[in-house]
């Protein structure tokens, strides 16, 4: 059935209002076992003294978002702004060369922040990589790049490489890490397009430029190298109609999410107390999926200010970068789950769309899941909890094109052919809520712990049985229902149905 089948309007009421009242009711249970328990020993660590003017403590259990918005605010404002000021001066004096100046400030910026060991050490990874990319061989491309990636991802290598790095300040490992990472996977998307390239090769120079773009190279988001390529080397600087105005306002919206999100770890405390079990293991079925939702939530909002506060500079520069990850709420499908746009569009691109094709045959798609979650494993740094996580996104993406094929089958595809549009839709929002609680409780394990997400699972699907599980699954059907009219909507404006003609011009026409 198609994606413009409505439903009654008092319908959509009804849904808005239950999944109002139901996230305002578990709202109210997380702010009264943060309220109540803002003193336990086991929050000492991750609970702090906040702002002045609520006189409440905050949830600082999060490290990368205190790194970027409170403890090293001020480095990355400074290290980005410079990179505004210099790019902006060049764009206008020599915009031919604009791309030699964003590589050269970065690796400048780069060799003063980490030294020159792992300048080196970066400059290492991508000599090998360009080396293999002059043999226009993909496979040997992956080989050596999944092979580089892999010497920072397990021991000993990792920790020997590591050594190399003098110098020791707080955000070392992730800043070493990230930087290492991040330009293997670049380097991958350079050999990997160099190889498509019919007439000649891309010059080491290039890779270099598209390697050491600062803004992208510690904490991403990925673009891959034909598109940087192409944007970072266009002469024709011109802005559409007001797009200045876009960019200050997306500016202003991040910094507003971020004085919300602080506001709300005032009184919600939804990352420290999963850490707690036994404070967790008393608290209501309603609580505990509230947390895991919130968790997931947090952490789209995390990923969307942190890559939107790159992407406006990288907009500055006249890129068009990588888009920020759809929102969980937004999902009860596992084929359109991600957290990073960047290294999703790149996972597509080189591994998941190659390989799987239209994704309408299930051998094929079995092969194109397994290699990309292969991939995503080696990514993320293989361990227990990384192996647990691809299994089971590995698994729901495959078990979605089953199921949609096995009633695909007769009598189910007849049944749905006979049925209206709209009755069609309720049945699929069922479905689709039980997989919106999948894909949650899959990810809120990498997010928590592997401890929280069974509770919560064991909790919502056996010990809540009937009550709690029917009632979280309503809930869900009904922001399931209201996400498929958002789209239903989306899907009218880009493509309006046509308009019936009326009875007296059928009339003329006969």
């Amino acid at each position: 059935m198609g994606i413009k089948a409505a439903l009654p309007r008092y319908e959509l009421y009804l849904y808005t209002a239950v999944l109002g009242g139901a996230l305002i009711w578990a709202g109210s249970w997380i702010f009264e076992a943060s309220s109540d328990n803002v003193n336990r020993k086991a929050f000492k660590e991750s609970v702090k003294p906040g702002w002045h003017y609520f006189g409440r403590k905050m949830d600082v259990a999060d490290f990368e978002w205190m790194m970027w918005f409170s403890t090293f605010r001020n480095h990355i404002l400074f290290a980005l702004a410079g990179h505004v000021i210099f790019a902006k001066i060049f764009t206008l004096v020599a915009p031919k060369h604009r791309s030699l100046i964003f590589g050269v400030y970065g690796g400048l910026a780069v060799l003063i922040t980490m030294g020159w060991t792992f300048m080196a050490l970066v400059l290492s990874h991508c000599i090998i990589l360009y080396s293999v990319a002059l043999v226009k061989r993909k496979w040997m491309c992956f080989v050596a790049g999944l092979t580089t990636l892999a010497s920072i991802k397990l021991e000993p290598y990792n920790s020997w490489q590591e050594s190399l790095v003098t110098g020791s300040f707080d955000l070392q490992d992730i800043l070493f890490y990230g930087g290492c990472g991040f330009s293997i996977i670049r380097g991958m998307s350079f050999a990997l397009e160099n190889c498509e390239k019919k007439d000649g090769n891309f010059t080491f120079s290039d890779l270099l430029k598209y390697n050491f773009y600062l803004p992208f190279f510690f904490f991403g988001p990925i673009m891959t190298f034909d598109h940087f390529h192409a944007q970072a080397n266009n002469t024709q600087l011109t802005r559409k109609e007001r797009e200045m105005w876009n960019i200050t306002t997306k500016a202003l919206l991040h910094l507003g999410v971020i004085l919300v999100v602080d506001v709300f770890f005032h009184y919600l405390y939804i990352l420290t107390i999963p850490s707690d079990m036994k404070l967790a293991t008393k608290l209501s079925d309603w609580c505990l999926a509230g947390l895991a939702y919130s968790n997931l939530v947090y952490d789209w909002v995390k990923a969307a200010v942190m890559f939107g506060v790159i992407n406006t500079v990288s907009t500055l520069d006249h890129l068009d970068p990588p888009q920020p990850p759809k929102c969980i709420t937004m999902l009860y499908v596992f084929a359109e789950t991600h957290f990073d746009r960047g290294i999703n569009d790149w996972l597509c691109k080189y591994v998941y769309d190659y390989i799987g094709g239209d994704h309408d045959k299930i051998f094929k798609e079995l092969l194109a899941t397994f290699c990309t979650f292969a991939i995503t494993t080696l990514w993320l740094g293989p361990c227990e909890l990384v192996y647990i996580w691809s299994f089971f996104n590995c698994f729901g993406l495959n078990f979605e094109l089953w199921v949609a094929k096995f009633f695909s089958l007769p009598p189910f595809s007849t049944i749905e052919g006979a049925m209206g549009e709209a009755m069609s839709r309720r049945i699929r929002g069922v479905f689709n809520a039980a997989n919106f609680w999948a894909i949650v409780l899959y990810n809120v394990l990498s997010l928590n712990s592997l401890e929280f997400a069974k509770m919560v699972g064991r909790r919502l699907i056996f010990r809540g049985f009937p009550l709690s599980t029917l009632s979280v699954l309503f809930v869900t059907y009904c922001g399931v229902q209201l996400v498929k009219e958002r789209e239903r909507q989306q899907a009218l404006l880009e493509e309006p149905e046509p308009v019936k003609p009326a009875e007296g011009d059928k009339e003329k026409a006969e």
